[in-house]
């Protein structure tokens, strides 16, 4: 059990730190120094972690046994209203985010590539931490890419969209965990005791993330 918590600790929190610092790398490139001078513009991952997000809540999905794993950091700090361009770039800082977690999948997997060049024990603890920082990455960029703020999806979708679809979306902003927490806990268990799927997010997660680590590995030249 050990062991097997060893193999996900590591990829879980560099995929939250990289994500969030990128977020504040971006913000501050376009204007906002906010994360910068909160000290969030870093890979020190003590400066991110979240105790509900990085720690207990991917521990309760391995509980659940969930067909997916995911956490979050504290979010970066960013004041919109100080970017050069507010609703450009807010859209821009929002990938920031999910970008940078298919990079950490692309390099996973360009890592995979020399696991056979080290001893056998050792090679088969890094594979592990390989092939779940891939994982973890791809479901951390399909899920933040979901168009619900305040996830990094939401933030591109009130950027992009009209003003009349845009300004109803944000103003979900403020019930937005609510919402999340009400599709990954709530429907989930109502389905179990009524006999019914009701893992929605699974659902719109899946295929996407299936999808994503396909393209990954065919990238990278590890597709079968």
């Amino acid at each position: 059990m050990l062991y097997q918590a060893s193999t996900w600790v590591l990829p879980v929190v560099i995929a939250v730190t990289f994500h969030e610092a990128a977020h504040g790398f971006v913000a501050y490139r376009f204007g906002d120094s906010t994360a910068w001078q909160a000290g969030r513009v870093t890979f020190n991952p003590f400066k991110h972690i979240d105790r509900f997000g990085t720690i207990i809540l991917p521990a309760l999905l391995i509980l659940m046994r969930s067909p997916f794993l995911f956490g979050y950091a504290k979010p970066v700090p960013v004041n919109f209203g100080r970017l050069n361009h507010p609703r450009r770039d807010m859209v821009w800082v929002a990938l920031a985010g999910p970008g940078t977690n298919v990079l950490l999948a692309i390099v996973s997997s360009l890592l995979f590539h020399g696991v056979d060049l080290m001893p056998r024990s050792p090679a088969e603890w890094l594979a592990a931490n390989l092939v779940h920082s891939i994982q973890i990455n791809a479901v951390l960029c399909v899920f933040n890419m979901l168009p619900l703020p305040p996830l990094d999806g939401g933030r591109v979708a009130v950027g992009l969209l009209p003003d009349a679809l845009a300004l109803p979306l944000a103003r979900l902003e403020r019930y937005g965990m609510l919402i999340l927490l009400l599709f990954l806990f709530v429907l989930p268990y109502i389905g179990a005791q009524t006999g019914r799927d009701l893992n929605i997010l699974g659902w719109l997660i899946g295929a996407p993330t299936e999808a994503l680590i396909y393209l990954v590995l065919a990238i990278t030249g590890q597709g079968g």
